[in-house]
């Protein structure tokens, strides 16, 4: 029986709340934890502040300011950049003319993935949502059934994720999903990509095989994050189909996929596997082939300078504090915690730069006239690989744990390290290591730009 006036709920007073001032507090330590480095999120917490604090006009009047603030920031303009960089890597081009403009993709109606470790899994996973048949091979049957009970886990955890879950993700039918130790089974797929580990002698002889097996026009990938693509190609009869196509780990989810082309790769090919990328909701970029291509290149001397801080004296959390309080999601040290220092050491034998193929009489702390520090070599010879073996840079609560505590062990070895290698211990601030981390990644990219392996800006970016 009350008169309908006007309700505008601007004009109402805002009310006030039990908790509020704890609740705000907590809240923006949530913020401030969840994006690192970030201006926005922040703001935004100061805007909604600012809501419960003063009569609406003044609230918006606050937020336009904070808006003002972002609009001209450097991030705001970073944030764009990103978002067009984005979409200018689908237009690729090589220094020999082949290009996005004239190169068309071939069809690709059934795949392929050999080993099933944990890129293997991943790759598989990701084939399958994208509703790309897929037949997935180990090397025996003991193999198979474990990596077989991984990609399953993974499968029901993605399907949980999906409108429709498991319906829409038909992966307990075998003609979308088939595991097998038979080469044979090969004959008919458009496209294999090898995810075996990083050994040159084993990937060659698969190449090989696959030359054999496969029909003429299947594309013959490899899921190296280093390793020479030429050189796997020359394994095969047919180098014109070889192509890299590194995956970044965990492969299910990151979004970036590295398509390396060789000396001998055709447009055709580097043409199907952007269009692979593009079916897999991946950001496909295109470049050249050196050691590390893009990616794990720009990687090295960046893991490098923060283990060069260490021998100087800082410690693993405080140089992975200020690169993550920059707004990096993980620093170096977790990084490599979670990657696996196993990795990087197999590599680094291989290259003869530890292990027993280490010429007699080698400096400690050089190699090829270079500074090295072999602190990433002495953790792997004591069984420290990261997370798998439980401890790392960091302990975990367990092997396989994923919560990185600061480990007493590590300071004491670190210590000891210092004085056997007489290095002076000093006090290293947040500046300085961003900086060392920061300049030696970027350096890298102008001399991967200089020599023509990436083909702009944004394909590093």
């Amino acid at each position: 029986g009350q008169p309908l006036g006007p309700r505008r709920l601007s004009l109402k007073p805002v009310p006030k709340l039990p908790n509020m001032e704890a609740f705000l507090r907590e809240a923006l330590v949530k913020v401030k934890k969840q994006a690192r480095g970030f201006l926005a999120p922040e703001l935004c917490f100061q805007a909604v502040r600012a809501a419960t604090e003063k009569p609406f006009a003044e609230g918006v009047r606050r937020e336009r300011e904070l808006f003002q603030v972002l609009l001209t920031s450097g991030q705001a303009q970073a944030l764009q950049y990103a978002f067009f960089a984005e979409r200018a890597v689908h237009r690729w081009a090589t220094p020999r003319g082949a290009s996005w403009s004239s190169a068309a993709p071939q069809p690709v109606r059934r795949a392929a993935v050999i080993g099933l470790g944990t890129m293997g899994q991943g790759i598989v996973t990701c084939l399958v949502k994208a509703n790309i048949p897929v037949v997935a091979l180990e090397q025996d049957l003991e193999y198979l059934n474990k990596g077989r009970k991984a990609v399953m886990v993974l499968l029901e955890r993605e399907a949980m994720k999906m409108e429709g879950g498991a319906q829409k993700l038909d992966f307990h039918n075998p003609a979308h999903l088939q595991f097998t130790v038979d080469f044979d089974l090969l004959r008919d797929v458009d496209l294999v990509i090898e995810a075996v580990f990083e050994n040159m002698a084993l990937k060659k002889e698969i190449f090989h095989k696959l030359s054999n097996i496969c029909k003429p026009g299947a594309l013959l990938c490899t899921n190296t994050s280093a390793l020479n693509i030429d050189e796997i190609a020359s394994a095969t009869s047919r180098p014109q189909q070889v192509i890299g196509t590194h995956f970044f780990s965990p492969a299910h989810v990151m979004r970036l996929l590295e398509i390396i082309y060789g000396r001998h790769t055709s447009p055709t090919a580097i043409a199907t596997a952007m269009q692979l990328a593009k079916a897999l909701k991946k950001v496909g970029v295109v470049v050249g082939n050196c050691f590390g291509f893009v990616g794990n290149r720009m990687m090295f001397p960046y893991v490098q300078q923060a283990v060069f801080l260490l021998e100087e004296g800082s410690r693993p959390e405080a140089v992975d504090q200020a690169l993550e309080d920059f707004g990096f999601k993980i620093g170096p040290f977790r990084m490599s915690d979670l990657a696996g220092l196993d990795v990087g050491w197999r590599s680094r034998k291989g290259q003869g730069l530890t292990g027993p193929s280490l010429p007699a009489g080698t400096p400690a702390l050089q190699r090829h006239g270079q500074r090295y520090s072999p602190l990433p070599d002495l953790l792997c010879e004591q069984g420290r690989f990261g997370q798998k073996t439980g401890k790392g840079w960091y302990r975990y609560e367990r092997a396989g744990g994923r919560t990185a505590t600061p480990d007493p062990w590590i300071h004491s070895f670190l210590s000891q390290y210092r004085d056997t290698h007489r290095f002076k211990t000093r006090y290293i601030d947040q500046e300085e290591i961003l900086e060392r981390c920061l300049f030696s990644l970027i350096n890298e990219g102008f001399a991967i730009l200089a020599e023509g392996i990436a083909s702009g800006p944004e394909h590093l970016d």
